[in-house]
C-alpha cells in the first residue's frame, strides 16, 4: 500500500451493549474531546509526514532514475559548469556507471512509493544523495536547492525509521546472533 508508513496501532475501547462488553478499534484521533479540536488535527497530520516524505522522496528519485535512463526531461538552458560536465562525462564514458546511478535511483523510487524495504532504500540511496549533494555544492551545477530537499528528506526518513537500523549500528554484532 501507498499510504501505510506509519504502522496503525488501533486503540481498544470498551463499550457496553445490553450489558455485553464489546471492544472496538478506534484510530488514535478518536479519543480526543469533540472541544480539543486542535489535539485532534495536530495527531493526524503528523502521523502522515513520513507518507508525504516517502511518497515525495520516491517520486523524484523514480523520475530523475527514469530521466538517466531514457532522458525525457529537457535539457536545462544555462550551460552546466565546466566541472559539472567533466563529471558527468566520466560516469557516461565508464560505459556502465551512469546507468547503474539511473537504475539505483529508479528501483529506489519504486521501493519508496510502493512502501517496500523502505529503510533497504534509503540505506542504498544514502550514497547517492551525498555525491548529488558534494556535486551541486562543490561544481556550482544548478540545482542544489533540489539536493537540499532530497538531503532533508533522506535525512528524517533515516529518523522516522531509525529502529530498523538498530541492528546494523550495533557496535559489536556476531553472525547469526538475533
Amino acid at each position: 500500500m501507498l499510504f501505510d508508513a506509519v504502522p496503525y496501532r488501533p486503540c481498544l475501547a470498551a463499550h457496553s451493549t445490553a450489558g455485553l462488553a464489546t471492544e472496538d478499534t478506534l484510530a488514535p484521533d478518536t479519543m480526543h474531546s469533540s472541544n480539543d479540536a486542535a489535539g485532534r488535527a495536530a495527531p493526524s497530520l503528523a502521523r502522515h509526514v513520513p507518507t508525504a516524505a516517502r511518497f515525495l522522496m520516491g517520486l523524484v528519485f523514480l523520475v530523475m532514475g527514469l530521466n538517466i535512463l531514457l532522458n525525457f526531461l529537457p535539457q536545462p538552458k544555462t550551460p552546466m559548469p565546466e566541472g559539472a560536465m567533466a563529471f558527468a562525462g566520466a560516469l557516461m564514458k565508464t560505459g556502465y556507471l551512469w546507468q547503474l546511478l539511473g537504475a539505483t535511483q529508479a528501483v529506489v523510487g519504486v521501493l519508496l512509493l510502493a512502501n517496500r524495504f523502505v529503510p533497504l532504500a534509503l540505506a542504498l540511496i544514502a550514497p547517492v544523495v551525498v555525491n548529488i549533494v558534494a556535486f551541486h555544492l562543490f561544481l556550482r551545477a544548478p540545482g542544489l536547492g533540489l539536493a537540499a530537499v532530497v538531503l532533508v528528506l533522506e535525512v528524517y526518513l533515516a529518523w522516522a525509521y531509525r529502529q530498523a537500523y538498530r541492528g546494523m549500528l550495533a557496535r559489536r554484532a556476531t553472525p547469526g546472533a538475533r
